[in-house]
């Protein structure tokens, strides 16, 4: 026989009930329902917000602070020409052409970058290439045409 879909349970003690508060004297959560008498956490809405330490300076304000981002950063959609190599020889490739192939996503401006090898003479479209990238597509024969 074995066991059957409608044979099987949890292992025992896995499952617990949830906490009912505010259900009588019997139940053991009754009159103040586990919060205590008076004070700031018996009230609804109470206790303080997430970070605060009573007055004392919070750990995040404590701590060293790092870095810088600059508000003027572009950010790019990478292409590396090792992934140029699914397109025919002699193509012209524009950005819309990347998107249509799934190898950009979204509206960022598009660099190319010199990871692998290129093995077909292409005509690549961007809006940055990194030296690298620009010449392993001239040496082989192909064109950049940067998009500003």
């Amino acid at each position: 026989m074995g066991i059957e879909l409608n044979d099987l349970k949890p292992p025992k003690g896995s499952r617990k009930d949830r906490k009912r508060v505010g259900r009588g004297a019997g139940s053991g959560m009754g009159t103040y329902s586990g919060r205590g008498i008076k004070g700031q956490n018996s009230r609804s809405g109470g206790g303080v917000r997430p970070g605060f330490e009573g007055g004392q300076t919070p750990l995040i304000k404590r701590i060293p602070k790092k870095g810088f981002n600059r508000k003027s950063r572009i950010e790019y959609s990478i292409v590396n020409i090792d992934e140029l190599n699914r397109f025919k020889d002699d193509e012209e490739i524009s950005i819309p052409r990347l998107k249509e192939e799934g190898l950009i996503k979204g509206n960022l401006p598009v660099k190319i970058l010199g990871r692998g090898e290129l093995e077909k003479k292409l005509t690549v479209h961007a809006n940055r290439f990194s030296t690298a990238a620009k010449d392993k597509i001239v040496k082989i024969g192909g064109g950049v045409i940067e998009d500003v």
